[in-house]
Parts: structure tokens; C-alpha cells; sequence
């Protein structure tokens, strides 16, 4: 018997809300908009690794905690697609699905990496 693999290719392309960074650049001026947004990203990346331990260590209330915290984040700095799926990860959660867990949560890295290299490239453009 032959099995055949068929490996998928995890490719969405992340978008940032330009303008809620425009926005928020208005509001504060560069300086502190730039300090705003480097502090956001540097907390996307540890509670993104957060999110990930304690999901591995099945502490489903404090990952939901953690998840919520990156809605919060990543809609200040306009990663409403980053946003858009951690909230799915609170709701899976919250739905006791544990395979839709585990698949939105693999999603959530993903984006989430790819977010932070957008935003990333785009504040060394701006530079």
C-alpha cells in the first residue's frame, strides 16, 4: 500500500492597518510613535513565546489571559489580522476545542512572526 503525504503551504500574506500607524504617528509624532511601537512589538514577541509555553503546558486560563493580551497589542499598532486570530484562540478556548486550539494557535505563530517582520521591514523603510 502506497500512502501519499500531501504537505500544505502555510502562506498568508500579513497586511498592517497603515492607517491606524499613520494614526498613531499623528497623534504622538515620530519619536514617540517609533518608542510606542518598538515597546509593542517587543511584547508581541514575549507573550506570542508565552502564549506558545503554556499552551505546551496545558495552563488553558493563563494562555486565554495571554491571548487576549495580543488582541490588545496588536490592534494598538494596526496588526488586525494578528488580533483577529488570537481573539479565535480565546474563543477555541473558551469552546473547549482542543484540535481547533491547536491549529489556530500554529496559526496565530505564524502570523504573528510574519507580522513582526512587516512591521519590522517597515520601520527600517521609514528610517
Amino acid at each position: 500500500m502506497v500512502k501519499h503525504v500531501t504537505v500544505l503551504a502555510q502562506n498568508e500574506t500579513v497586511r498592517l492597518d497603515a492607517d491606524r500607524l499613520e494614526d498613531l504617528y499623528t497623534q504622538l509624532g515620530d519619536v514617540s510613535a517609533e518608542d510606542v511601537v518598538c515597546r509593542a512589538m517587543e511584547e508581541l514577541a514575549v507573550r506570542l513565546a508565552q502564549t506558545e509555553r503554556l499552551y505546551r503546558e496545558h495552563r488553558h486560563e493563563e494562555m486565554r489571559k495571554s491571548a487576549r493580551s495580543l488582541v490588545a497589542i496588536a490592534e494598538q499598532i494596526g496588526m488586525t489580522m494578528l488580533a483577529r486570530v488570537a481573539s479565535t484562540v480565546t474563543q477555541c478556548i473558551d469552546d473547549g476545542d482542543p484540535i481547533a486550539l491547536a491549529a489556530v494557535l500554529a496559526r496565530l505563530l505564524r502570523i504573528g512572526e510574519r507580522s513582526l517582520t512587516e512591521i519590522w521591514d517597515l520601520q527600517d523603510l521609514s528610517v
